[in-house]
């Protein structure tokens, strides 16, 4: 089934109220103390919740979106790699369960672990987040995922496409050219696939970029693995390479000569990283349509579906059809 099946349930956390947060806490077993704290999330509802021995954080799935057996996947492997003191932070695991329900909702419970973004032109982060990926993705390869989509031309380029056209969220004056551009950005997309040739795929973090990274005095822990998908190692690695104008080339020596500590790493990836980002942009939007019906999106993302909005994903999709088609020449 399509990631963007359309759902009946548009507002999904319509009942979620904080007394029921706290009464799903307090039913497993922990003892909140009133206090909660609404965190940035848009996907899931997340939720900061004061308990009297100190504090932790409850995730309450977006329903619809993944299985009870994806999500224990995700939580299987955030175990995995904490067993193995990699840095991640996994579900706290209750009368031997990590996934809990309540009143109709799934939700885990994490510990609480501060920290801020990382400073990623300062002198050796890029090189330590590097080698923290290198570890994800020496154990990622161990194992598949069996429940879990991956991410690729299809489950993040062609079936978002069709959702965004069959949807009717394109202004009728701009949905031909969006089309057309759409298309032609894919088709590069797909010849940087082929230039690659059969890369290695494996478990990801899936959306590896630095607000999914919490830096603190002593080092990094990597946070919010719902993402986390079957695909090229390149995917976690090329958010952490500056944007714009500027030479990635030695930002990526820097992560590379961290992860090479830990992985080993096909150059023919880079071909991947412009059709990655291809990917990335159509899925955003078609992730936006999705949710749109849910109140939390119209008040943070209001520019959503207006002429411009679309006139400028025009414009990036069309500069993508150049950058994927580029030959990679990044001598590392």
């Amino acid at each position: 089934m399509s990631e963007f099946t359309r759902v009946d349930d548009v507002t999904p956390f319509a009942d979620l109220t904080p007394e029921r947060v706290l009464d799903a806490v307090e039913a497993v077993g922990q003892r909140a103390d009133g206090r909660l704290l609404a965190l940035n999330s848009f996907e899931n509802r997340v939720y900061q919740v004061g308990l009297e021995d100190g504090a932790c954080v409850a995730k309450f799935y977006r329903p619809h979106r993944w299985s009870d057996a994806q999500i224990a996947e995700e939580h299987a492997f955030t175990a995995e790699l904490a067993e193995a003191e990699v840095p991640v932070v996994p579900p706290q695991r209750i009368a031997d369960a990590t996934l809990h329900h309540a009143e109709g909702y799934r939700f885990a419970l994490f510990p609480r672990r501060g920290g801020r973004a990382p400073e990623l032109d300062a002198p050796g982060v890029r090189r330590q987040l590097g080698r923290f990926i290198g570890r994800i993705h020496a154990h990622g390869a161990r194992a598949a995922y069996v429940h879990r989509p991956a991410l690729d031309l299809d489950t993040f380029g062609h079936q978002p496409r069709r959702f965004l056209l069959d949807g009717g969220f394109i202004p009728d004056d701009l949905r031909a050219a969006w089309s057309a551009v759409s298309e032609q950005a894919l088709a590069s997309a797909a010849r940087a696939y082929q230039r690659a040739g059969d890369v290695a795929l494996l478990r990801l973090h899936g959306d590896c970029h630095g607000g999914n990274v919490m830096w603190t005095d002593a080092g990094a822990h990597f946070v919010d693995f719902d993402d986390s998908r079957t695909g090229p190692a390149i995917q976690d690695l090329w958010m952490l390479l500056p944007s714009g104008t500027d030479d990635p080339r030695p930002a990526l020596a820097e992560v590379l000569a961290g992860y090479r500590d830990f992985a080993d790493f096909d150059v023919r990836e880079l071909h991947l990283i412009e059709a990655l980002r291809t990917l990335r942009l159509i899925h955003h939007s078609a992730w936006l349509a999705q949710r749109w019906d849910d109140p939390a999106f119209p008040a943070a993302f209001p520019w959503f579906g207006t002429s411009r909005y679309w006139e400028e994903r025009i414009l990036e999709l069309r500069e993508q059809v150049a950058a994927a088609d580029e030959p990679v020449d990044w001598r590392l």
